[in-house]
């Protein structure tokens, strides 16, 4: 399996990301720059967090519209796995591959902690070794991470069983009070309808060794790694 880990101006977790791929889990992992127009040699694409542009105009709205995301957008209507992990979940709603979108903290600061999570979802190439309802615990750090959509889409959202995370308390339980940004629905992370792609704002790869605090996100690289032998 080879990975592409997709480079913009201003990504700074897309060495996090390789180090996960290729030092802890052994994938053939590669940083690709946003101006490759093809794609076609790797298996699954991993957009990073960070701070593409600066977060002009919008969290992702430039990069939304580099070349490299055409290429993305056809692995991804080829049915290959792509991740974006915070400003890559920015990334690909602005692009149109997931609905919704990201929006300013309903406490307008940046936010860096610890979350609890519940997978709502382990029917994809990114969930399927964990449990359903296992609650897992994943950091946070963005500003524009609340997730909106209308009632009808959110809807619609739910009914397909698109949400794959949910920010909760250590039992499970979704509340206002453990939602770190006000997103609808305590969503954290959701799904295209055919669920190769993932987009979510807690960063798995920085929770993928237990010396620095949790190895919860490691699951998501394996089942990944999994789906596409």
């Amino acid at each position: 399996m080879t990975v592409a880990i997709i480079q913009f101006g201003g990504s700074n977790c897309d060495n996090d990301v390789l180090h996960v791929l290729q030092d802890v889990l052994g994938i053939d992992a590669e940083l690709v720059w946003y101006k490759e127009e093809k794609l076609d040699d790797y298996e699954a694409a991993v957009i990073p967090g960070g701070f593409s542009y600066g977060d002009y105009l919008r969290s992702g709205a430039i990069a939304s519209r580099t070349p490299i995301m055409d290429a993305v957008r056809k692995m991804a209507n080829d049915g290959k796995p792509v991740m974006g992990i915070c400003n890559g979940f920015q990334i690909l709603t602005e692009s149109g591959l997931l609905d919704g979108a990201l929006t300013t903290n309903s406490y307008p600061k940046f936010k860096c902690e610890w979350s609890y999570l519940k997978v709502e979802n382990t029917n994809t190439p990114f969930t399927s070794m964990y449990e359903k309802g296992q609650v897992i615990r994943i950091p946070i750090a963005h500003k524009d991470g609340k997730y909106y959509n209308d009632d009808a889409s959110l809807q619609q959202l739910e009914d397909d069983n698109q949400v794959v995370f949910r920010y909760v308390d250590e039992s499970g339980n979704p509340n206002e009070a453990v939602n770190p940004n006000g997103s609808r629905n305590n969503i954290a992370g959701i799904t295209n309808k055919t669920g190769n792609v993932l987009g979510m704002m807690p960063h798995p790869e920085r929770a993928s060794e237990k010396i620095i605090g949790s190895d919860d996100g490691l699951l998501m690289f394996k089942s990944m790694l999994i789906g596409q032998k």
